[in-house]
């Protein structure tokens, strides 16, 4: 295949339910500098797919225009020499009326762009797939990546934690605060059984965990283990690191099962400040006046809820010291 060069764009399609809309905007947000009320979003910032629990593909884009003719001409440059491909038209929910084709019509664009690249298609097992997608008014065609949905894997742990926040809550949250991870160090001090730990290993983020409860510390080892990672997992008080990190995770323990006083919750935040830049606080209570106290300031927020049941997600930064 003669080499395509790409254009530098990407469109991303998005799935998630009511209840998960704030939180997958802030994990655009986090992303791509923007969010949106669509399911679908184009930006210059390559993310893999499998990274996000609510990105279900991706088109590196190689070729666009006004008109679908455009696409076909460009098409007819193309030859893949050994390799075989197919072309697919994404199926989005959340494109405008003016973007919408019915199915018969899709598959007749599909069969129109595959006749005009050089080489043979194979529907089944392709070594190159392509995607097609009309979004705001242009027609983009590129190399189609389909997400994998890793975190569903990581359901299923050796040890659980009735509290523990779900594998999509902890993986989006990873997302946040960790957007570009490549040479950034992150703790979770308050690890319990390590649900965010194992989130942020899979994506091969340097991430080390704490806790202060030594039968949770164990769970979170032999979860780490149980999914054939490796992971740092010490056990004792956030007082005592003693390192330095870019960015800390802190799903703030809860007064029903910790007996956590605010004065306790106060004391996890300053803390904190010491030892890292950043701060993500999960929380189930308003918070802002303690992490003001605490010496930073909320960035960005939002509300990821599971029927009734409410956390606040908050992006924290450490003030600036005039």
């Amino acid at each position: 295949m003669k080499r395509l060069t790409a254009t530098g764009d990407y469109i991303y399609t998005y799935a998630y339910t009511d209840d998960e809309k704030d939180l997958c905007q802030l994990e655009m947000r986090s992303f791509f500098g923007k969010d949106t009320s669509n399911k679908i979003i184009k930006s210059g910032v390559a993310v893999e797919p499998s990274r996000s629990p609510f990105i279900k593909e991706r088109v590196e884009v190689l070729f666009e225009g006004d008109t679908l003719q455009e696409i076909l001409k460009q098409s007819e440059a193309v030859d893949m020499n050994q390799l075989t491909f197919k072309v697919i038209f994404l199926k989005i929910n959340g494109l405008s009326r003016q973007d919408q084709i019915d199915f018969l019509g899709k598959r007749e664009i599909e069969r129109a762009i595959g006749l005009a690249i050089t080489g043979e298609a194979d529907v089944h097992q392709p070594n190159v797939t392509f995607g097609l997608i009309p979004f705001e008014g242009r027609w983009y065609l590129g190399r189609y990546v389909q997400s994998e949905p890793i975190w569903h894997h990581h359901m299923k742990k050796p040890r659980v934690y009735s509290t523990a926040l779900s594998t999509r809550v902890a993986r989006a949250i990873t997302n946040i605060a960790l957007p570009n991870p490549i040479g950034m160090k992150a703790i979770d001090p308050c690890c319990g059984i390590g649900t965010v730990l194992v989130e942020a290993l899979s994506m091969d983020i340097d991430i080390v965990g704490r806790d202060i409860n030594p039968l949770v510390v164990e769970g979170s080892r032999e979860n780490i283990a149980h999914f054939g990672l490796a992971g740092k997992v010490e056990l004792g008080p956030i007082a005592e690191v003693d390192s330095h990190y870019d960015v800390a995770i802190i799903d703030m323990p809860y007064n029903l099962y910790t007996h956590a006083t605010p004065e306790d919750q106060l004391g996890i935040l300053k803390a904190a400040y010491p030892f890292t830049e950043k701060l993500l606080v999960v929380t189930i209570e308003t918070m802002d006046h303690m992490i003001r106290a605490a010496g930073f300031v909320v960035t960005d927020r939002c509300i990821a809820k599971k029927g009734l049941f409410k956390r606040e997600i908050l992006m924290c930064q450490k003030k600036v010291m005039e």
